[in-house]
This record gives C-alpha cells, sequence and structure tokens, in this order.
C-alpha cells in the first residue's frame, strides 16, 4: 500500500494494515487459484482485499480503552493515532480492497471483468452480515448482554462467534482463488468447502497455541 494524499488518512491506514497479525485466508486465495491451474498474479489483488479486510477486523476488534471481551490476543502496540482514528479509518480500509484493488485488477485485454464482479460480491459477503461484521455484531450484542447483568456462557460463545469467523473468511478466501483461476462451478464449492475447514483448524491452532502459553 503506497503513502500517498491524504496522508491523514492513508498513513495511518499503512500502519494499521501492517501492524495486524498474519493470517492465513489470503495465502490460501492464491494457492486456490495456482490449484485450478491459474497464474498468482491473477489472485494478488483479491488476496490482498482479504488481508485489508482481516487488518481492519483485527483493528476494531482491538480498540483501545475498552474493556469488551477479546477473543484474540491484544496486540503489544497500539498505533498511536487514537480511538478515533483506530474506528473510522478501518472502513476505509475495506472499500479501499473491495473496489480499488479489485477494479485495478480488471484486465478487458483477458476479459475478467465477470471474474473480478463475482469476486467483488464474494468479498462483501466475507465482510458483510454473512461474515465478519456477523462476527462483530454477535460479540457486540454478548457484550452488552453482560453489562446487562444477563448471564451467558462466555467463553464457549466467543469461541463459536470467532470459529465462525475463521471458517468464512477462509471459505470465501478459497473460492475467490478458484473463480479468479477459472474455475467452474463444481471447482469452486469444493474449494469453498476445504476453505471452512481450514479456517477452524486455524482457529484450533491458534487455541492451543494461546493456552499453551
Amino acid at each position: 500500500m503506497r503513502l500517498r494524499p491524504p496522508l491523514s488518512v492513508f498513513e495511518p491506514m499503512h500502519h494499521m494494515t501492517f501492524s495486524a497479525p498474519p493470517n492465513s485466508a489470503p495465502p490460501l486465495c492464491v494457492v486456490a487459484c495456482e490449484l485450478v491451474c491459474g497464474d498468482r498474479s491473477q489472485a494478488i489483488a483479491a488476496a490482498s482485499a482479504l488481508y485489508l479486510m482481516h487488518a481492519a477486523s483485527f483493528t476494531h476488534e482491538h480498540l483501545p480503552f475498552t474493556d469488551r471481551p477479546k477473543p484474540k490476543p491484544k496486540p503489544t502496540v497500539h498505533s498511536g493515532y487514537g480511538p478515533d482514528f483506530e474506528l473510522l479509518i478501518p472502513d476505509a480500509m475495506v472499500p479501499f480492497g473491495y473496489y480499488e484493488l479489485l477494479a485495478m485488477s480488471d484486465d478487458p485485454a483477458q476479459d475478467t471483468s465477470g471474474r473480478v464482479l463475482r469476486v467483488m460480491v464474494e468479498l462483501t459477503r466475507a465482510m458483510g452480515s454473512q461474515g465478519i461484521i456477523d462476527g462483530e455484531y454477535q460479540d457486540g450484542k454478548m457484550y452488552v448482554s453482560q453489562l446487562d447483568g444477563k448471564e451467558l456462557d462466555n467463553v464457549q460463545s466467543i469461541d463459536d462467534m470467532c470459529r465462525k469467523k475463521e471458517s468464512r473468511l477462509h471459505a470465501y478466501a478459497a473460492a475467490c482463488g478458484a473463480i479468479v483461476g477459472g474455475a467452474n462451478e463444481e471447482e469452486i464449492e469444493k474449494l469453498r468447502k476445504y476453505g471452512h475447514y481450514v479456517g477452524i483448524i486455524q482457529y484450533k491452532d491458534i487455541q492451543i497455541d494461546l493456552e499453551g502459553k
């Protein structure tokens, strides 16, 4: 991500993007593209958009000065831009990934417009009401219930919510890689299912690692 005007937006966006921890969904997108005999260069824009979505979600989940439940380890150093920037700038990262990166990847000479449009739809679902935003909404509901004094199986609820978010993100990542690689419908759905299980495994590995520490 290149720094460019307005720096008041792109400097914190750049910092938050590269401060997020690694995630296996973007490389899964690239590998899925190669698996269906596509070239990895076809999947770079989609993989980058996926990482921006992950970084935006991670920043929102770890806003400073809040006591909300945090299902993932809190980063050791915050950006220093303040909670107002950390609340608003991630919202700029998502459309940058959806529209600018993906639109720029369209190659009319290769007739890729249909694939790019479908990837935009897939990523919108991954981020929206069927994906990350749904997970954040459920997280917020659990926090409000706690404030209201309602008893919740909080540990299990957070575990289920995070597992769903990771599985959905990886499922859409694998599907997007297959789409840009030119896969047929059967191959796309098989890779979507494979990505779903990869996401669950990745989440379980994170939990095991945290418990070990």
